[in-house]
């Protein structure tokens, strides 16, 4: 059977949205999972997960996140990977190397906090002062809290929890180079592969682009993706459709009948894997979706935390949910102007609103 963008489109959702189970084997069957700390009306990582686990309410990562076996750490982008995958970007070697100043201050932390076990910023502030410094973007931060974040890209320190949100430290063990792999190849190749089980399928650029991102996850191979990205073409199914070469895992089929959507309404996350190559995005559902929390509000197209509605396996529209008291808004837009007229989808979208109250803890509707 010839693969076509239907085909591809239908495979796409179908997989990465597939029988909901448990918190720890969604996870590592995601590969990762990206987070974000705007609340509208949960975290990224949440939103993204109440779709693939069974029960799931919001918060649930967090409250479990110490008996997961699961690090909070950089990949791609900021989030939540199994220990094993992980362990394939460490030790981390990060491209400009500290002045001895700022490492004289990480082994005076580093003994802090191997001292007391787990800290919080406030603590290592309160012991040692460090007072502001300008962060990334231009603002002031406080620095001790900038030194904890690059400690721990370092790996020198581990995120042991969240106190209400925030942060907390403990000091890693040293690590074997390369974690259990006997080199940079192999290394950078599973990490490759994760990208993959994540994204697919995946049009030749944004897989190429993916890759490139690794340079913020392993720094110390940033010369080594290009080849990662040839040796990745050779290695994975492709196909060219519509002037686009497209790849997926070798042992998967996207003609297969198993990747066939069903009838049900999904208010996904901005980061959610079936919609966060807006490239893939635009070829598949024809329109340009954009996050735009960030956008001055006179600019904005469809909202704040618009959060794209998922209806069989197209993307028709988009949702701005907010929670106030204990009562549910939701404000609906659709790429056609109006909602399907056929009696499944209000059905289905009345069972997503439920779902919503359910992962929020609010009462039923």
């Amino acid at each position: 059977m010839p693969i076509t963008l239907d085909t591809l489109r239908r495979y796409a959702v179908a997989r990465s949205l597939f029988t909901p189970t448990t918190l720890a084997r969604a996870i590592e069957r995601l590969g990762f999972v990206q987070a974000d700390p705007i609340r509208a009306p949960a975290r990224a990582q949440d939103l993204t997960l109440r779709h693939r686990v069974k029960g799931y309410h919001a918060g649930d990562l967090e409250r479990r996140y110490a008996r997961l076996g699961i690090e909070e750490d950089f990949f791609v982008n900021y989030g939540f990977l199994p220990r094993a995958t992980q362990a394939l970007m460490h030790p981390r070697t990060p491209t400009l190397a500290w002045p001895k100043a700022r490492l004289a201050q990480a082994h005076a932390v580093l003994d802090f906090v191997r001292a007391h076990g787990v800290v919080h910023p406030r603590e290592v502030d309160a012991h040692f002062a460090h007072g502001a410094a300008r962060n990334w973007f231009g603002g002031s931060s406080n620095a001790s809290t900038q030194l904890l974040d690059d400690m721990h890209h370092r790996g020198l320190l581990r995120i042991a929890g969240r106190m209400s949100g925030v942060r907390t430290y403990a000091a890693c063990e040293p690590r074997a180079p390369l974690g259990p792999l006997a080199d940079p190849t192999q290394a950078m190749d599973a990490l490759v592969d994760v990208i993959v089980g994540k994204y697919a399928p995946l049009p030749e650029r944004s897989l190429g682009e993916l890759i490139s991102h690794l340079r913020g996850g392993a720094p110390q191979w940033a010369d080594q993706r290009q080849a990662a990205f040839q040796r990745a073409k050779l290695r994975l199914a492709t196909s060219r459709v519509d002037g686009v070469t497209w790849y997926w895992p070798a042992d998967e089929s996207p003609a297969s009948r198993r990747y066939a959507p069903g009838a049900v309404v999904r208010l996904l996350a901005p980061f959610d894997p079936v919609v966060w190559d807006r490239r893939r995005f635009e070829l598949f559902w024809g329109w340009a979706y954009r996050f735009e929390a960030y956008t001055p509000a006179a600019k904005r197209v469809r909202g704040y935390y618009a959060l794209p509605l998922l209806w069989r396996d197209q993307v028709i529209g988009w949702g701005n949910v907010t929670v106030s008291g204990e009562r549910l808004k939701v404000d609906l837009g659709y790429v056609a102007g109006t909602a399907p007229r056929e009696a499944a989808f209000g059905q289905a979208l009345a069972q997503e609103l439920a779902r919503l109250h359910t992962f929020l803890a609010l009462p039923a509707i």
